[in-house]
Order: C-alpha cells, then structure tokens, then sequence
C-alpha cells in the first residue's frame, strides 16, 4: 500500500528524534530509484533509505543489505557532492501531505555553508526525492518531469521548487468535528460509506476508509462517532505500527489495529515504523529484485530449454519408428528366400511366413522398376539404416536428457539469485559450456570468484553451500576435504552443501540443520520435507566429461529435512 499521511506523520516524528543533528557520511543508489544515506547520529550509525519508485515509495531507517552497481548513477554522483558531509537540521511534513522534508545544513560550490532541502514526495506514481538548493531552485530530482508531463507539475534543474498542488477535497484530520458531522449528514447515504470517505477527504487510504467503514457496520448513523474517535487518536499522537499478514505473507501495515479481516488476518506490532516498513518492503523488494536479474538469462534458458525438449520429442519418435527394423529384415529375407518365384515387374510376391507357426501366406509389395535381387537389398538397406539410426537416436537422445536435466538445474538455481553477480556467475558457467554464445569480439570476462555461502550451526560447525552449478563443482572438487561431510536433496536439483568436520563425529542437530539448508537451497524449497542425502566427501566423485554440478556418490544415509527460512538467516548471522 501506498504510505498514508498519519502514517508519515508518526514516520516524520521518528525519524526527527533519530537523525537530527546526524552526519551524512555516504551516500548510495543501489536501485534506479533508491538511495541509500549512511548517517552518524546519536554516538551510532544509521542507514536511511529513500524509495521513489512506483508502489514502493517510502522512507525510512534500515537494517537491511543493498547491492550496489558496480558503477554509481550520475545522480548519485550529484548527491554525493551536495550531501556528504551535511548535517541533518530538521526532518519535517508540510500540512500534513505524503511528503518528507530533511533541512540539512552543507555548503555551496564555493564552499560556503548553504541550507539545502531533500524534499522527499511519497506520492503514489509521481513519487520523487527532490535536492532543493538554498535559493528554492531544483538542483536535481530522481525522476526529472519534463514539458511532456503535467503543466501544472514540472521538475526539473533549474526551476523554483514548488509544493504539489493541493487536492481539492477537505483534509480529513483538519476539518473540525462539527464541520465533519455536517459533511456526513449532508452525504448520499445510497454511496457505500468507505466510498463516500475517499470521495469526500483527504489523508485517508482505502484501508482506513474501509476500516471506518467496517467499525460502523456501513451506518452513516454510526459514521460521526467512528470517525471523531479516529481523529482524536491520531491528534494525540496514539499511532502504532501494524503489520497485517494473511497466509502467512504480508499484506498491508497500518498506524492502528485493523479488523476488518477478522480472523483470516495476522496482526503483529512493530517497536517502530521504520522497523515495520523494513519487514514489509525489504522481502518484497528482494524478490522483485531477483525476479528482474534474472528475467533475461531466465527466458534464454528456458527457450533453450523448450527447444531441447521439442528435440528431444521428435528424436523419441524418430526411434519408436526404428523398433519395426527387424518386420523389414524378415521381408528381405522372405523374398531372398523365394527370389525363383519373381518376375522383373512383379508388383507383390505371396509366400509362406516361415518365421510364423503353420507358415501362413504373406504377401510383400514389390517395387516393378527393380529386379528381385534390388528388391532384397532395398530392404536389407533400409533394415541397416534402422540399426543404424536407433544406434545413434539412443547416444542422441542420452546426451539431450543430460543437457535438459542441467538446464533445468539452472533455471532452479535463476530462481534462487541473490545477488547480480549470481546472475554473471551463471552466465560464464552457460557460456563455459557453450550453451549460449558471446557476441562479437567478445571475451572472457575476468571476474573473481564468489565464495559459496557461509553458515555456522548452533553447534559450531561451519557449513557451505554453492551458488551454482559450476560453484558446486568447486566446493565438491576442489574446497572440502575428503573427511568433511557432503549433502544433496535427493532426486531434486538444488546446492551441494558441506560440512566441515575433518572426520569429527556431526551431532544429530547440526546434520539436521545442514540438510534443511541443503531443502532450502533446492527445487524442493517448497515442497515440505523431502529427502536429502548424506555422505562423505571422499565417496562423492564427478564422472569424467560430466555437465558443471553432476556427480556420483555411494554408501549415503538419507534423512528428512524441510526448507525453514528463519533458520537460515540465524545461521547466516552465526557466520
């Protein structure tokens, strides 16, 4: 949901017991529409996240991890210049608007101390974080809106800074009781009541509108006293943060209890709303993220992957058909057999079928234009061109079943991406293996090997898990000693996963928390508990020629295990 302005409101006066008086040491973009300011403030480090991209506007206090371009932005540049260094002097909302307004004291081009602005509009598609120099004119903005847009809303450097135009219809937190009551008395009681409310004010969102709705039971008699009651709340400040979660996955977030969902519902309570925004966007955000870095090599490897499939179906076929070869060797042999009683220019020859019991009659289709003899060997052609082809169709089709099982793994592994270069590590595996091509010129790039994913267990042991295919091999091959311990998701693609214990004794609970690791990082992620199996190092190998992440292993154990999300983000903190 879009922030509402109580909700700013309460976000407002938190951040400004935070950050004021802070020093802003750094300052990232980590998403095109993302920054990142890493303050020094109250004798701690803070981390502040301003987002103006559509649907997830906001701001805020975080404690989340942000992967940064390997190049900043331009206008990260431009931020750094104006605001590393600057002290926060005040963090204020203009009349109760979807806006945020730092004050920060920095200095000019000349070095002289200046008063800038960072207005920071959390408005729905025009969303936007606004550098305001100290003579109201727009140094630069996040989204620059040019003579194409809005006439009445034009940002770009340059040009005096002005407020967004006001709405027309009344604030809901600023009218008076009676002029509320008037309002309602006056309404269309045939418009639903949360209609009536959104049509009717401002700074309410439609979850607030429908709650009202909801606490009055949709009575316009009711209306005024719900609606008095709300107002008194937020004027003397009695705001919480709310989660609202439904099956499990966040849904909305509130500054009040919602009940409008009932039981289907989960609330939670935040200690702060920073601390509530970070929880709802942060695991939003990281899979919308994922999905986009993904989403190119994704759809090459499917498309490669259907292609083989089709292939591979036509080949099945193909080899069906060559299971009638030895109906084609018996005919050769029958004419061989019968050639005295061929004529040149015979169209059938009838004969008995002595490789049937009691030799029925048969009759074979002859080819006129050819003797008996190239009649015979027509077939016997034909039957060696069958042998043949089933021969090859059986390699043919082996290699494809491979090479669809290992594309299958990587688009599993394109689900799981993190980070880009999880995504670059993918692509030079794909490219190593001569599934797709590089362009023209183009070379190997030259790029420092991620290490695999680091946890430690409750018990002390350290365990890893591989990013890739390619890093899988790595780990298996090459990292773990012989002694250590080795798991894998039977059945399934997914990582291999390894604990060191050099030959020590593995407790029952870290075996277990390794291979609900070994779940999460596997095609069964979802599935509840699945199988995953267990072995030593030294009983893994990898087959020669072998596609990146396929080994064999023998004398395994096998234990159940489900994929827990909470558990891994522990053990990753362990590390």
């Amino acid at each position: 949901m879009p922030l509402d302005a109580v909700t700013v409101s309460a976000l407002t006066r938190e951040l400004r017991e935070k950050t004021v008086g802070g020093r802003i040491d750094r300052v990232q973009q980590p998403e095109r529409d993302m920054l990142l300011l890493s303050l020094r403030a109250g004798g701690g480090n803070l981390r502040l996240v301003i987002a103006a991209g559509t649907g997830n506007a906001r701001i805020h206090l975080t404690s989340g991890g942000f992967e940064n371009p390997a190049e900043p932005p331009m206008f990260c540049m431009l931020m750094r210049k104006h605001l590393v260094g600057a002290r926060i002097l005040s963090v204020e909302q203009p009349a109760f608007e979807r806006m945020v307004v730092l004050t920060l004291d920095t200095h000019d081009e000349l070095g002289v101390s200046a008063e800038k602005k960072l207005v920071v509009e959390l408005i729905g598609r025009s969303a936007n974080a606004i550098l305001v120099g100290a003579d109201g004119r727009i140094i630069d903005c996040m989204r620059r809106m040019d003579f194409a847009g809005d006439a009445m809303r034009r940002l770009l450097p340059g040009m005096i800074y002005r407020l967004p135009p006001a709405q027309a219809k009344r604030a809901f937190f600023s009218v008076t009781d009676d002029e509320r009551r008037a309002m309602i008395a006056a309404a269309d009681k045939d418009t639903p009541v949360d209609k009536w409310l959104m049509d009717s004010f401002s700074g309410l969102s439609p979850l607030i509108a429908r709650e009202l709705a909801y606490r009055c039971g949709g009575d316009y008699e009711m209306l005024p006293d719900c609606a008095a009651a709300l107002a008194e709340s937020v004027a003397a400040g009695e705001l919480e943060p709310w989660m609202i979660s439904i099956d499990g996955k966040p849904r909305d977030f509130s500054f009040m209890p919602i009940r409008q969902y009932g039981a289907s519902a989960a609330l939670e309570r935040y200690d702060s709303f920073s601390a509530l925004l970070d929880a709802f966007y942060l695991s939003r955000d990281r899979a919308e993220q994922q999905r986009r870095r993904s989403h190119e090599l994704t759809k090459t490897v499917r498309t490669l992957r259907d292609r083989l499939a089709r292939k591979l179906a036509a080949q099945r076929e193909e080899l069906a058909r060559t299971g009638g070869r030895e109906d084609v060797r018996r005919l050769a042999e029958l004419i061989t057999a019968n050639i005295y009683r061929i004529r040149r220019g015979d169209r059938t020859l009838e004969c008995e079928d002595y490789y049937e019991p009691g030799c029925p009659q048969v009759k074979i289709e002859l080819d006129p234009l050819k003797t008996p003899q190239q009649n015979a060997t027509a077939l016997y052609k034909e039957y060696n061109k069958l042998k043949t082809a089933e021969q090859h169709l059986t390699g043919l089709i082996a290699d494809g079943e491979r090479s669809l099982d290992y594309l299958n793994s990587v688009l599993d592994e394109l689900e799981r991406v993190e980070t880009d270069r999880d995504v670059s590590d993918i692509r030079r595996e794909l490219l190593d293996t001569g599934y797709i091509r590089r362009g023209k010129g183009g070379k190997p790039e030259r790029v420092r090997a991620q290490a695999p994913y680091k946890f430690v267990t409750d018990d002390g042991f350290e365990v890893l898990v591989g990013r890739s295919n390619a890093q899988n091999d790595e780990l298996t091959c090459r990292l773990a000693r012989r002694t250590d311990l080795w798991l894998h998701t039977q059945r399934v693609h997914g990582s291999h996963v390894i604990i060191r214990c050099e030959g020590e004794d593995v407790p029952p609970r870290t075996l277990q928390q390794a291979a609900s690791l070994a779940a999460y990082y596997s095609q069964g992620r979802t599935a509840g508990k699945i199988p995953v199996d267990y072995t030593m190092v030294r009983n893994v190998r990898k087959p020669s020629g072998a596609l990146p992440g396929k080994v064999i292993y023998t004398e395994y154990k096998t234990i159940l295990a489900e994929a827990d999300e909470e558990l891994v983000k522990r053990l990753k903190n362990n590390a």
